[in-house]
């Protein structure tokens, strides 16, 4: 096994590049990013694959009985301009919609405003998943977008976006104001399934990929393989933003049956369409043999007992994959998705003895600027290992600083610097972007704690079950408020009642109860209090609401970490 650092990025400035908005980049990452150039790919008679509208491509096949559209965007905005460039090609009308998982599903609303309802097809776990998304875990997956994707980075610049990867960038600001059209499927499957869509076989087989809910989709009359596994990058087992464990074995199932198709050309979900029988076959095993080879190593090594930071030096993707894009780390690196292998197949800890009961972090740090010599001793060799380009002790060793309660403004705008170093450096545009929106909220330029908390629209709130919101809500209990309170609160909106049971630290979802409290509200109001559109004194005191008591019911809702109950 080898015994030098990943290559996540290069050692000096020698491949760094100014952009042509300013951003400084990788130079590969730059002309990765051409790829993504937005053009309407004709991939043989009768199929057309929109690249580089927004994140993702939308792809159209056409059939005796008219358009099948394949993934519709982010927002309505984005389809139409694929529906108008499709429609300059043929004067076939979209029949059908199909999905390949849950992630770019929000234009749909431009294809029925055009032609009318139509059948959708996806995997039965597309809603669900969109669901979860915006849910408990909304704000983390909201901030995790922000960095990953360099969502309040500028145009223009140093810290300018560059690309995404994937695409050029998350959202098409000519897109705006990004309006959501989901729709929900009305044909939906968890098996391999064949039907007849606008006169052609379409066969859909599930294949998990950066979702479980995705499919592969087959059209064997025309030798068109349409997917969402084969990227025009390194696959991302981690995605620095943070999902649930992508599982290796499950990527190689799904690319072991691409390859057994014979496709003569081959769509993804991002980046240019493939074609040539020899060609689309040769990438597909090269992009499946490079994530079993980072599979089977991590495997390896943690059977020899490797810690993290040993499997992570020792597994590298050999040269031999550079040969092409799609193996190639311009999303995320390797060292990260050999860390999540090993965290999906053995949980957390990796037997390294000083991670077994580890000292809390601002203690460690203290104790480790002590035991240097002290904050300017630290600063000093910060200084020397920034010098000799030891980028990762450099930022390793200013963590330390802003962690201790005499942390300045020098000491994060350090750190700052040094996550820029890296982002100008690395061809993986996941990383650039992570540490550019980091360097940015450290050095007080764009702060990004906003993003770290729930927020619901109107339109949302009105729309979910009042259970569902409150499942959520549950999720913002500060127990250190309530203490060893046992109190329930029922909440009717409109026909819809439901209830929280707080009790022992936690808030328990209920049916709603006639014990304990009680508060009715219209559904205005209600959606109003949480989109934060107004405080729940205003709520208490309009005529349309009914409360049990109301400093009571106030007190309760004060237990939760959610703005307009505090105001």
């Amino acid at each position: 096994m080898s015994s030098t650092l990943p290559a996540s990025f290069h050692p000096d400035d020698s491949f760094t590049v100014e952009a042509a908005n300013g951003g400084l980049v990788h130079s590969a990452s730059a002309e990765h990013g051409e790829r993504f150039e937005r053009k309407l790919w004709k991939v043989r008679d009768g199929v057309w694959c929109m690249v580089g509208n927004g994140l993702s491509n939308q792809t159209f096949v056409e059939g005796p009985g008219g358009l099948i559209a394949i993934d519709t965007g982010e927002c309505n905005e984005e389809m139409r301009f694929a529906l108008t460039a499709v429609a300059a090609e043929t004067d076939s009308p979209v029949v059908a919609v199909i999905y390949t998982h849950f992630h770019y599903v929000g234009g749909t609303q431009a294809v029925t405003d055009m032609v009318g309802d139509v059948p959708i097809w996806s995997h039965s776990g597309v809603v669900g998943n969109r669901q979860r998304n915006s849910s408990e875990v909304g704000p983390v997956a909201r901030s995790g977008l922000v960095h990953q994707f360099g969502i309040t980075l500028p145009a223009e610049g140093p810290d300018a976006l560059v690309n995404v990867g994937l695409g050029l960038s998350f959202r098409n600001a000519e897109h705006a104001p990004f309006t959501e059209g989901f729709l929900y499927p009305t044909d939906t499957f968890d098996t391999p399934t064949t039907a007849s869509i606008a006169g052609l076989i379409v066969e859909m087989t599930p294949a998990p990929s950066d979702a479980d809910d995705s499919i592969t989709i087959w059209f064997p009359e025309l030798s068109v393989c349409i997917n969402n596994i084969v990227w025009p990058v390194l696959f991302n087992v981690f995605p620095i933003r943070g999902e649930e464990y992508r599982d290796p074995g499950g990527l190689l199932v799904g690319l072991d049956h691409i390859a057994t198709l014979g496709a003569e050309h081959l769509v993804g979900a991002h980046g240019p369409p493939i074609s040539g029988t020899n060609t689309v076959l040769n990438e597909v095993l090269r992009s499946r043999d490079a994530i079993q080879f980072m599979w089977d190593q991590t495997v390896r090594g943690i059977n020899k007992g490797l810690t993290l930071g040993e499997l992570t030096e020792a597994v590298q993707l050999p040269d031999l994959y550079a040969d092409s894009y799609l193996q190639t780390q311009f999303y995320g690196v390797v060292e990260h998705h050999v860390r999540q292998i090993h965290a999906g197949l053995r949980g957390w800890f990796d037997g390294d003895e000083a991670t077994l009961f580890p000292v809390p972090p601002v203690e460690r740090a203290t104790k480790l600027v002590d035991g240097f010599g002290g904050a300017q001793a630290v600063r000093n060799k910060i200084a020397e290992a920034t010098e000799s380009n030891d980028i990762r002790w450099a930022i390793e060793m200013a963590t330390w600083l802003i962690r201790l309660e005499s942390a300045g403004d020098d000491d994060r705008a350090q750190l700052a610097d040094l996550l820029r170093v890296v982002a100008r450096r690395t061809t993986a545009a996941n990383i650039r972007n992570w540490c550019l929106v980091r360097a940015r909220h450290l050095d007080g330029t764009a702060d990004t704690d906003r993003f770290h908390a729930h927020r619901f629209s109107l339109a949302q709130v009105e729309q979910a079950p009042l259970s569902d919101v409150l499942a959520t809500v549950r999720v913002m209990l500060n127990p250190m408020m309530c203490g060893d309170v046992d109190q329930q609160l029922t909440i009717e909106v409109g026909d819809d009642r439901a209830g929280l049971h707080v009790r022992r630290g936690v808030a328990v979802p209920t049916a709603g109860s006639h014990d304990g409290l009680e508060l009715s509200t219209s559904t205005a109001l209600w959606a109003a209090l949480m989109a934060n559109k107004t405080g729940l004194t205003a709520i208490l005191a309009a005529p349309e609401t009914e409360v049990s008591n109301r400093d009571s019911v106030s007190e309760f809702l004060s237990w939760f970490e959610h703005r307009s109950f505090h105001q």
